[in-house]
């Protein structure tokens, strides 16, 4: 079981989503900025230093959104989502295709990673009112 960590960062009513680059497994994909914990590291440790490396920003590492395992064909994983703010920077381009800010309501519009589904439901869940027709 692999350990990953991610982001949920905020911007008033809009949270961080990243595209993974297309040669790298689940290519294209959308999903929250994080990876792998590194031997010796905490979880929180791991997401200051992926965030760092990947968008080159500071991140304050808040209390767990959610945590799921998922099994790929290549890796099993189990994934922990924090809540997070930018603490310095501004995101770049360091190794995603792309980033978008998005309204939880826009949750459909992007094809994520197959592990980020039921986190994905819970934000809708919490975020997306039920009375939008």
């Amino acid at each position: 079981m692999t350990q990953v960590v991610a982001a949920l960062i905020w911007k008033e009513d809009r949270f961080m989503i990243c595209q993974r680059p297309a040669h790298k497994a689940r290519g294209l994909l959308w999903e929250f900025v994080g990876g792998k914990v590194e031997p010796g590291e905490t979880k929180k440790q791991a997401l200051i230093r992926e965030c760092r490396e990947e968008l080159d920003v500071l991140v304050d590492v808040g209390d767990v959104f959610f945590q799921v395992e998922h099994m790929y064909p290549d890796i099993t994983i189990e994934l922990t989502l924090f809540n997070c703010s930018l603490a310095a920077g501004v995101p770049k381009l360091l190794e995603h295709n792309d980033i978008q800010w998005i309204l939880p309501s826009q949750i459909d519009e992007f094809p994520f990673c197959p592990a980020d589904e039921e986190i994905l439901k819970e934000i809708k869940k919490i975020y997306v009112s039920e009375d939008v027709l």
